[in-house]
């Protein structure tokens, strides 16, 4: 295969669950399990794997169905990759999402997979409500993706009256969502920046989150205004 010279691997459950074990680096899923992801494998290399799965396009994806089924987490970001994000039904993926509690698959799921779906607003609209933080917070993902893709859809004063009321006490993976929505929000609508900036400052979610150099803050109040210099700046040029 790709990571040992070979052109193409088997598509095989097995065969995939053999490469991903000969790439199993046990530092690295310690350090992953640290942040709640049980992988042991380098993502380039596991890019790699997945590249290296030639068939076609319907096997290839009923392959994906079977990697994510294993439960594995490497199998699962493998499946996400090689998949067919059309092809999966509104609940097939309602099903999984419930099933991805590991960040970077939950992740991948919604940002490889769902928002290539034709189900994405239906889902958005389901997720945002749900009860499981890891779901509503996918809905809230998916909120923010459509601020920039297709704000139309969406009640954008009604976001902000829903982040002023519930983002504060939200837990850590919802707020961080929301907060997302805010900056998004705040970024994207010169009419709504001020509100959203004054929601930010109020709440202060996120203000003493510690950023590195050289990196914008998730601070909202920070990270509209930083977003929003930096296009003016482009726009001046």
């Amino acid at each position: 295969m790709a990571t040992t010279g070979a052109p193409t691997i088997a598509p095989t459950v097995e065969a995939v669950q053999t490469e991903l074990a000969a790439l199993e680096d046990p530092a690295m899923r310690a350090a992953n399990e640290k942040r709640g992801d049980g992988h042991g494998v380098n993502l380039t290399k596991l890019r790699a794997v997945a590249k290296a799965v030639k068939t076609d396009p319907a096997s290839k994806h009923q392959l994906a169905r079977d990697l994510w089924n294993t439960g594995d987490s490497a199998a699962r970001l493998v499946s996400l990759l090689i998949c067919s994000p059309k092809r999966f039904s509104r609940d097939e993926l309602d099903e999984m999402i419930r099933q991805a509690q590991a960040p970077k698959v939950h992740d991948w799921l919604v940002n490889y997979v769902v928002k290539k779906s034709a189900h994405l607003e239906d889902l958005r609209l389901a997720w945002t409500e749900d009860a499981d933080q890891f779901v509503a917070s996918a809905g809230w993902d998916l909120n923010s993706h459509q601020v920039y893709q297709r704000p139309e859809v969406l009640d954008l004063p009604g976001l902000l009256d829903i982040i002023e009321a519930q983002m504060k006490d939200a837990p850590k993976d919802l707020q961080w969502a929301m907060n997302n929505t805010l900056a998004a929000i705040g970024i994207e609508n010169p009419d709504l920046r001020p509100r959203a900036l004054a929601i930010g400052e109020r709440l202060e979610v996120l203000k003493d989150y510690p950023t590195p150099p050289n990196c914008t803050s998730p601070f909202a109040p920070m990270w509209i205004s930083e977003i929003v210099r930096r296009k003016e700046t482009a726009a001046a040029r």
